[in-house]
């Protein structure tokens, strides 16, 4: 699994539209809340050019990209942190997942409903954020009730962590997401163990009208600008855009969006902008066999990465053979990348490097 993104939104802004869009997988999308009551999951591909230009080069039986989750939420309302609109249920499906996307409506219809009576994106991240912290704040003090009760057995860590459930309380009461809090790497495996909403970091999907992809729409300079506050990323992408995409042949995708002037995919910005978010990366394997694409984090070493294809690699790893997408590319094949020397043999204290073209060697 590549990530696991929650799409969230309130209702009627497009979100089951764009899911079906980005997956393919039918969810129910009318103009009316609540059409989402359980939560859809699809699974896709991630493309990248480099694993396809692999496979151009090995020629390999079977070529395997890696694939992400998205899970598509039903739309929250204010008061969901109290129950209002199913909002339990919605909130504890945000917990499970690693990041979220949040749809944001930046579209005129007055056709399409939207649950305020009106366009405004500000309010609608208002009012998703602040059901967040509410619920957040709400297991917070659920936690300190119980934990401040064992600070008199005189544990220093466990005062310490009371003292960081304080600082959290604080922070949500003033209406801030907890993911702005700067953490030490103790806090910080707290503040995971917690499991908090407002903890996730979030990508802002603005779904905008067809055919107004990357031109000016103030209420996108709304969001951009929110964003920038909180060092947050914007992808915009019409969900009517990316449904006509999902219809056409793979090969009939990139002529028509250059048709449209766009370069790729809403899919594609928004899985570029998730592995941006998450802090995440690829690395090959390639051979006749099979060509095949593996997500690890930022700052993975060799062993953990070998672990990725089996647990055994990594608890026999001996040492790993690596070199370069980009030299592979540049020289055209395996052989002369040996022959210039540039294929190097790493051991366990390697980290690896987006685009590493790896073969592992590992005791059975």
């Amino acid at each position: 699994m590549g990530f696991n993104c929650g799409i969230v939104g309130l209702p009627n802004v497009g979100k089951s539209t764009i899911f079906n869009a980005l997956t393919s997988a039918g969810a129910q999308a009318s103009n009316y809340p609540f059409t989402t009551i359980d939560p859809n999951i699809g699974i896709v591909e991630m493309p990248d050019e480099r694993l396809y230009k692999l496979a151009e080069i090995y020629q390999p039986k079977k070529t395997t990209p890696t694939v992400m989750e998205f899970v598509d939420i039903a739309g929250l309302v204010k008061g969901a942190a109290q129950g209002e609109g199913l909002g339990n249920k919605f909130l504890a499906n945000i917990r499970e997942v690693d990041a979220i996307a949040h749809v944001v409506r930046c579209f005129e219809d007055p056709n399409v409903v939207h649950v305020a009576g009106k366009v405004d994106p500000r309010a609608d991240i208002e009012v998703i954020e602040t059901e967040l912290m509410l619920a957040d704040l709400d297991a917070i003090e659920k936690r300190l009730f119980k934990s401040e009760k064992l600070v008199k057995t005189g544990d220093k860590k466990i005062a310490d962590e009371v003292n960081f459930m304080h600082q959290l309380q604080t922070v949500l009461k003033k209406g801030e997401p907890v993911r702005r809090m700067a953490c030490s790497e103790e806090e910080a495996t707290w503040l995971k163990s917690y499991n908090l909403l407002s903890s996730k970091p979030v990508l802002y999907v603005a779904n905008v009208e067809e055919g107004t992809v990357g031109k000016p729409n103030p209420h996108v300079d709304v969001i951009n600008a929110i964003a920038a506050a909180e060092g947050a990323k914007v992808v915009v992408i019409s969900g009517q855009v990316e449904g006509e995409i999902a219809q056409l042949p793979h090969e009939e995708r990139k002529e028509y969006l250059a048709g449209m002037g766009l370069q790729e995919s809403g899919l594609d910005r928004m899985i570029r902008a998730g592995y941006e978010l998450l802090g995440l990366i690829t690395y090959f394997t390639a051979g006749e066999k099979e060509v095949r694409a593996w997500t690890i984090s930022k700052g993975t070493k060799a062993p953990q990465a070998a672990g990725k294809i089996h647990t055994d690699f990594e608890k026999g790893f001996i040492r790993a053979e690596v070199f370069h997408y980009d030299d592979l590319i540049r020289l055209g094949t395996e052989s002369a990348v040996k022959a210039a020397g540039l294929l190097r043999s790493e051991g366990k204290e390697y980290i690896v490097q987006d685009g590493d073209i790896m073969l592992f060697r590992f005791n059975v």
